[in-house]
């Protein structure tokens, strides 16, 4: 656990909005050194000019975490500027709808490439350069923090792909949990699973690669930004609020981390029926509204 941050280093993915972006205002009142991730220009010079306003020591990184070029240069730079990261936080992070069966091949890549990818390159490069630093002093502690979904958790239909990609984040991240535990008590990890939070994923699109652009969407996938766009903006917790549960999180060294802890029911009975070995719930039980809407909008096709 890391119970002083004053003069530790943060990496931070997608940091030019959402929970990347809160956490790091977090980080520069808590006189951290923070590194900027961002594949989107505007916003990530934005943040930088905010947090340096603040009195942060910035470093600013226009990255797609997809590549592990563009991530192994990062990783040298941070390095280079300011040795061993004490928070690393694997934030970066994109939406897709759909039927399963209706995402192209590309739409695949990109959300695995973003999501999956992401992750993976920041843990396999972060994660040495830690335990490194953890071997030369007995009091260096460091944590690492993977955003994962709800979607991690659950399967929602009519976004297959994103669940896919979120469930392997949450399996990535209790792995890297218990291999750390095998090799140091200095390093740890958590699993953020935030439900509806607005963050600004949900208009992943404005990110989207230049050969998706020209893609047409399918109505499924039609039909799920429309829901998607409701759910969020009709969201009460606030990215402000679940940066600073993270933060708190990383303190307690607790592994998950969720922005709506109501929404384990949900979460329960689907192990409970990986347990039972009984068929999948209907997953609006409780919303039953929202699946008749759902049904009907992609019957009506």
């Amino acid at each position: 656990m890391i119970e002083d941050f004053h003069g530790k280093t943060a990496v931070l993915t997608g940091a030019g909005s959402g929970f990347g972006l809160e956490c790091a205002r977090i980080g520069a009142r808590l006189g951290m050194n923070l590194v900027l991730v961002d594949v989107q220009q505007d916003a990530l010079d934005r943040a930088s000019a905010e947090m340096q306003a603040a009195g942060a020591r910035v470093l600013a990184r226009r990255v797609d975490v997809s590549s592990q070029a563009e991530m192994e240069g990062l990783a040298a730079d941070v390095q280079q500027t300011f040795g061993a990261p004490h928070f690393v936080f694997n934030n970066a992070g994109v939406g897709s709808g759909g039927l399963i069966w209706e995402n192209s091949v590309r739409d695949w890549e990109w959300v695995l490439g973003v999501n999956v990818w992401g992750v993976i390159h920041g843990v396999r490069l972060f994660t040495p350069m830690m335990l490194a630093a953890a071997r030369v002093d007995p009091s260096w502690r460091g944590h690492i923090v993977n955003t994962a979904s709800m979607a991690g958790l659950l399967t929602p239909p009519n976004m297959g792909v994103y669940n896919v990609s979120k469930h392997a984040v949450v399996s990535l991240t209790e792995t890297l949990y218990q291999d750390l535990r095998l090799v140091s008590d200095q390093v740890s990890a958590s699993v953020l699973c935030p439900y509806f939070v607005p963050t600004g994923i949900h208009q992943s699109h404005r990110n989207r690669p230049a050969d998706l652009a020209d893609e047409k969407p399918t109505q499924s996938q039609l039909i799920g930004q429309a829901m998607t766009d409701k759910a969020v903006g009709s969201g009460k917790v606030t990215a402000a609020e679940v940066a600073q549960a993270v933060f708190d999180a990383v303190r307690a060294d607790r592994f998950y981390i969720f922005s709506h802890p109501r929404a384990l029911g949900n979460v329960r009975a689907r192990m409970e029926g990986i347990v039972n070995q009984t068929n999948p719930a209907d997953p609006f039980l409780e919303r039953p509204e929202i699946g008749t809407a759902l049904k009907a909008a992609l019957r009506a096709r």
